[in-house]
């Protein structure tokens, strides 16, 4: 905050609540946030008045520091939440201070701004530009523990999944079973929600990354890829791996090799002191020597999330993202090739070592071919 000159951060990221304070609530719908004061020994809660219980139980902050406003507030046409977090602003003594708020925070409304900015006239505001995104990339050694133990959760419930896909079966049941193996957990470790549902393109449907699954029964050839996530107290680690049914053309083979063998040069080159860029870079080579190439980044940071997204953000896995690799930081190389008709992907999360990227879940890394 100091090198950026800013006074008071106004964090609404609900992932970047949790990890200034601990917040733990399904209540990133109302406006809420965080601030964080440069000469403040202790941020501050501000959300919904429901939700200020929430707020005693999961962040152990001092009551000066649980600050929730008036219910009349939520949705209302005329007045706003944000009005009274001006009001706090000016009762702590900050309406002059340079303020950085989160421009690109999903939950951020142009009305959430608008309010904060015409009830602190005096203030200087600017975009904060992800600090505090920035500040999480780099794991500690306990954030590490409930990272792979959701690799651990990952690994079963695509297990589960996959082993629920036949022929014939609707894709809902994949999704069911899928879902239940996410949050019953294994080996005593319970799972948690997921910040994006189970996607699961399926046929010509694998042409593009980003479908979810209907009632329809799964077909007698043919291609489906099933992206998920296993969560351990909101830390995440996501997954992606793609199914045929009968025998698969060659072409779906020899996307599938190139896939594989990309990551593998990927992993490698994940390693403290490369930079983002470089990982890219050999994924790419392997591409394309056999012909093949992907235009978006392969990958992003993961780790605590909330909907709608588990990527944190920051660093971006492609061409002019110069960042510096260092140990602890997570990632999910989204190794996917989507192609006029169809599509495949076979991703990995790892963490950076200095020995390359050490992947973070268990699964075979192959096209998966179901008779």
């Amino acid at each position: 905050m100091k090198a950026a000159n800013i006074d008071v951060v106004v964090s609404q990221d609900p992932a970047n609540m949790c990890w200034l304070t601990g917040y733990d609530g399904w209540s990133f719908y109302v406006p809420q946030c965080v601030l964080v004061h440069v000469d403040e020994e202790l941020p501050i809660w501000f959300g919904r008045a429901q939700d200020e219980k929430s707020a005693i139980l999961t962040t152990g902050l001092p009551s000066r520091n649980i600050v929730p406003f008036s219910e009349y507030l939520v949705q209302n046409p005329d007045g706003h939440p944000y009005d009274e977090l001006a009001q706090l602003i000016r009762e702590r003594g900050w309406s002059r201070a340079r303020i950085g708020v989160e421009m690109d925070a999903h939950f951020y409304t142009a009305r959430c701004h608008e309010h904060l900015v015409r009830g602190l006239p005096g203030a200087a505001f600017c975009n904060n530009r992800d600090l505090v995104n920035w500040a999480r990339l780099i794991k500690s050694d306990a954030e590490m523990v409930l990272i792979r133990e959701a690799g651990v959760i990952c690994s079963h419930a695509m297990e589960r999944a996959i082993s629920k896909m036949r022929p014939g079966v609707p894709q809902n049941e994949v999704i069911a079973e899928l879902y239940h193996a996410q949050i019953k957990g294994v080996d005593g470790l319970g799972g948690d929600y997921a910040a994006i549902c189970p996607l699961m393109p399926v046929g010509e449907g694998t042409a593009t990354p980003h479908l979810t699954w209907t009632e329809d029964p799964l077909p007698d050839t043919g291609l489906a890829i099933l992206e998920i996530a296993g969560v351990r107290r909101r830390y995440h680690a996501a997954l992606t791996r793609t199914v045929h049914f009968g025998k698969p053309p060659q072409i779906y083979l020899d996307v599938a090799k190139a896939i594989v063998d990309g990551v593998d040069a990927g992993l490698d080159a994940a390693r403290s002191g490369n930079s983002a860029e470089q990982v890219e870079a050999a994924w790419q080579n392997v591409l394309r020597s056999r012909g093949f190439k992907k235009e978006s980044r392969v990958g992003y940071p993961v780790g605590l999330a909330y909907p709608p997204d588990w990527g944190e953000r920051t660093v971006s896995l492609r061409p002019g993202d110069k960042t510096e690799l260092q140990p602890g930081m997570c990632f999910h190389f989204m190794a996917g090739v989507w192609l006029g008709d169809f599509g495949l992907a076979i991703s990995e999360s790892f963490v950076v070592t200095d020995k390359g990227g050490e992947k973070l879940c268990s699964s075979p890394r192959e096209l998966i071919v179901i008779d």
